[in-house]
């Protein structure tokens, strides 16, 4: 799992245990928003609090006791807060393609018929079921971080939480166990939608479907730039036009295209424009 704060400067109180791919986190403060990007299909299971995911322009609100289907390549924002006088608590279960392939070899309740239909690709909020409620109760003592699990009982619950989902719906089998490597899609296209988030080399070749040999190769084919000079520019451009037609004040505009403080972000807009940005919006 991995999370990337919106300002470093307003970064909550926050603590996070991984425990063999399961997340254990709580939030103290008033709110947190994060940027979530899940290589693998996940469960994320509120234990209190509140917490709502935004995704492809939909908001998918998750209340104490509910629990939510994540699936692989999906890049998401997270808002988590209290919710009646209590802090947000969560447990995030990471199901890696290792761990579903020795599932799905060792054994055979896995198997589901060749033709049956895949779900709907997206968020999904889960039914309340007895095998869901069990299976985060069981894991509740360990928000405690004095007790920790041992590897392979934490490897046992990702096992009931596969089997909660697959009880659910078996449609989750061809979803779940799809070893296909994603398909290419166009860089620029995926870059021009999502270059305000913060990506490594790395990151932006397994979202475009590619290794970062494919990835370095292509992207050469497609600008003189290197992908991180190619990402602030179009930061720059974007806030430029921000200021310009909307009026917008530096303080409104630094964080939206991606920049993390208004300094890198005056330093960077005066290389390119031969002026602060500061000028251009008292100009306006």
């Amino acid at each position: 799992m991995e999370q990337v704060s919106p300002d470093k400067d307003q970064n909550p109180l926050k603590v996070i245990f991984d425990y063999n791919g399961v997340f254990f986190s709580f939030f103290y403060d008033d709110a947190s928003s994060c940027i979530h990007r899940s290589r693998e299909y996940a469960m994320n299971y509120v234990y209190s609090g509140e917490m709502v995911l935004e995704n492809e322009g939909k908001r998918v609100h998750v209340g104490k006791g509910e629990c939510v289907f994540i699936p692989r390549d999906h890049h998401i924002v997270l808002h988590k807060k209290p919710c009646n006088g209590e802090r947000y608590c969560g447990i995030f279960l990471n199901f890696t393609r290792q761990f579903l392939r020795r599932m799905y070899s060792n054994f055979e309740q896995y198997r589901v018929p060749a033709d049956t239909p895949k779900l709907d690709a997206g968020v999904m909020k889960l039914p309340k079921t007895a095998e869901i409620t069990s299976l985060f109760a069981s894991m509740t003592p360990y928000f405690d971080p004095s007790v920790k699990p041992q590897d392979d009982f934490m490897t046992l619950k990702l096992q009931e939480g596969l089997l909660a989902l697959l009880h659910i719906n078996p449609r989750f089998a061809p979803v779940l166990f799809d070893f296909n490597e994603p398909w290419k899609i166009d860089i620029l296209d995926f870059m021009n939608r999502n270059y305000m988030y913060e990506f490594t080399m790395e990151e932006l070749a397994h979202y475009t479907g590619r290794s970062l040999a494919t990835f370095k190769r292509d992207f050469k084919k497609l600008s003189d730039l290197t992908p991180e000079k190619w990402l602030i520019r179009k930061r720059l451009e974007v806030a430029y036009e921000l200021m310009k037609e909307g009026r917008k004040k530096i303080v409104d505009v630094y964080a939206t295209v991606g920049f993390k403080n208004p300094s890198h972000f005056s330093t960077a807009f005066k290389k390119q424009y031969g002026v602060s940005p500061t000028a251009v919006s008292s100009s306006l």
